[in-house]
């Protein structure tokens, strides 16, 4: 089984921002796999199903971007899951160019809040996870306007892509483990 979490802001004021690319990432695989993700439990959105022939649960946690750990860690805790081997997170990177993937198993919360949040709540940072380029802040711009605003036209289109490739990998990660997705995506567009 795995829980595959996308991260970003509830409420339609966030919707299609740049820090909700994971939970655009988790909405892309659920459609494609005809998951329903409307169940509120774990302070979270959760949908099941089978992608690749493996059982997942798919989760958009409800607490905000800063206090995803929460969500994260009480879905882990009921359905026993190893963290370790059995999640896989998806977020928004601002150090890679928009729609550009890099697919780690580990690693430092690199300056993002949510990530931060989740490994204070697991004790350490050994999970598998999918960044998501959302492009670099502009010089003078704050960083939460920034991730709180929404892409140019041009950029969207290349981030609905990105969202397809994200969850082309994250099925890789299922079905070849996260080496196998990490030689195919960590590639400079």
């Amino acid at each position: 089984m795995f829980i595959i979490a996308g991260l970003g802001n509830p409420s339609r004021e966030y919707d299609k921002t740049r820090h909700n690319a994971g939970f655009d990432t988790v909405d892309y695989l659920a459609e494609k796999h005809g998951i329903s993700i409307s169940e509120k439990k774990h302070k979270a959105l959760v949908g099941k199903g089978i992608i690749a022939g493996e059982k997942v649960i798919l989760i958009k946690p409800q607490t905000f971007m800063n206090l995803s750990g929460e969500s994260i860690r009480a879905v882990l805790d009921f359905y026993k899951a190893d963290e370790r081997e059995e999640l896989i997170v998806v977020y928004d990177d601002i150090s890679l160019p928009p729609g550009q993937l890099r697919i780690r198993k580990k690693g430092s919360a690199g300056g993002h809040n949510g990530i931060k949040n989740i490994i204070a709540h697991l004790g350490h940072d050994t999970f598998m996870r999918v960044k998501v380029g959302v492009g670099e802040k502009p010089q003078g711009y704050d960083l939460a306007d920034y991730v709180l605003g929404r892409f140019s036209k041009e950029d969207r289109a290349v981030m609905e892509e990105a969202f397809k490739e994200a969850a082309d990998a994250i099925e890789v990660m299922i079905t070849e483990g996260p080496d196998a997705a990490m030689n195919l995506y960590n590639k400079k567009k």
